[in-house]
């Protein structure tokens, strides 16, 4: 048994709800360009701080730039044996740990560049990590470390 005027109020409800689902869609939307924005502007190497106020679909059109500029993924060439495929995911990473290192101020100048050096030397002469020897490794620094119940130290057991 229906009751007169329940159709009508489903009707006004989803007419009142629907500018709030469309204000939480348009909020999902510009957050996520918003993320975008903030994990391709690094990337190009483009200052955050100068392109604060850009444009959705500049940050859209960014972003399809830097995917395109992407090499092919490793999956759509023909399989090759384990060493060149250590040795191509190697100078990949290597080659966009040299675009995004400079990029960001995580260490001084002098140290990245020391650092980029030294892994591209070792794309030269060296294979997988389990092809060349490891050195020994260092002795650990002795850490001081307080009685068990003092504050100092947190542990998780």
């Amino acid at each position: 048994m229906r009751l007169p005027g329940r159709v009508g109020d489903a009707a006004e409800l989803r007419k009142s709800l629907k500018p709030l689902l469309e204000k939480r869609r348009r909020a999902r939307i510009n957050q996520s360009l918003s993320q975008l924005k903030g994990l391709v502007l690094p990337l190009l190497g483009a200052e955050t701080s100068r392109c604060s106020k850009l444009e959705k679909a500049d940050i859209l059109e960014m972003t399809v730039r830097f995917l395109q500029e992407q090499p092919a993924s490793p999956y759509s060439t023909a399989v090759s044996g384990p060493f060149d495929s250590y040795l191509e995911g190697y100078r990949a990473c290597l080659a966009r740990l040299a675009r995004v290192l400079p990029a960001c101020s995580v260490l001084e100048p002098a140290v990245s560049a020391c650092l980029l050096e030294h892994l591209r030397q070792k794309t030269v002469s060296g294979g997988p990590p389990s092809q060349t020897p490891t050195p020994a490794p260092a002795p650990a620094p002795s850490l001081q470390v307080p009685p068990p119940g003092s504050p100092g130290l947190w542990r998780p057991w």
